[in-house]
């Protein structure tokens, strides 16, 4: 199935060649960007709240929400329970949005991808909607989340179906035969936004990181 065709800011960021690129181009979409995914139908912040409250007991702390963007899950955690939230993203215009909504205990500005500035066994868990996507990033993002997230806690991600059958999949069997994770549940593959055919599906999946 062919990947993302989009136009505008999400077909450019889509298409990036590189974190400098992602980071500027979330930059100029910040003060627009809820607004127009709301249009959309964006599902992935909403799907990952799900799988949050139903694999993370209400009131765990500290959450980490990864590539965090303008702060809707955020606001949503807090809203249902989850008191300390920090967020994380790549670009410091975003970030700007998301302190905006008053609800993120810490704010930082870093990628995905590379070693992260938290000491082991950080986080109750971690949630990370629409990051494992085209021109983002992929499975070199996940052990450092594994590696922050404490035992017994749980990993919420979205992973693009190219990305899955690109190396994603192979890591999680990796990390699973190697004690580390346990994937706990995976949804069916769904479009990201209703009505688009031409684009490649992704899934939701659940890892418990070994207790």
């Amino acid at each position: 199935m062919p990947d993302d065709k989009h136009d505008g800011l999400l077909g450019a960021v889509y298409g990036a060649a590189g974190t400098k690129e992602v980071a500027r181009l979330y930059d100029e979409w910040a003060g627009s960007y809820d607004a127009e995914m709301a249009a959309v139908g964006y599902r992935h912040p909403a799907i990952c709240l799900a799988l949050m409250a139903r694999h993370v007991p209400r009131g765990a702390a500290p959450i980490l929400d990864a590539g965090a963007g303008t702060g809707a899950i955020g606001e949503w955690l807090q809203i249902i329970g989850y008191p300390v939230i920090e967020a994380l993203d790549i670009s410091a215009g975003m970030l700007a949005e998301a302190e905006k909504k008053n609800v993120y205990s810490a704010l930082h500005n870093f990628a995905l991808g590379g070693p992260l500035p938290f000491a082991d066994a950080s986080f109750a868990g971690i949630i990370s909607a629409g990051v494992f996507t085209s021109g983002h990033v992929g499975a070199e993002g996940l052990d450092e989340l594994v590696r922050i997230c404490r035992p017994g806690g749980a990993i919420v991600l979205t992973v693009k179906d190219t990305l899955w059958q690109a190396g994603f999949s192979a890591r999680i069997t990796a990390l699973e035969a190697a004690g580390r994770i346990t994937l706990a549940e995976e949804t069916a593959p769904y479009l990201s936004m209703p009505g688009e055919a031409a684009t490649s599906p992704s899934r939701a999946v659940v890892l418990k990181v070994a207790a």
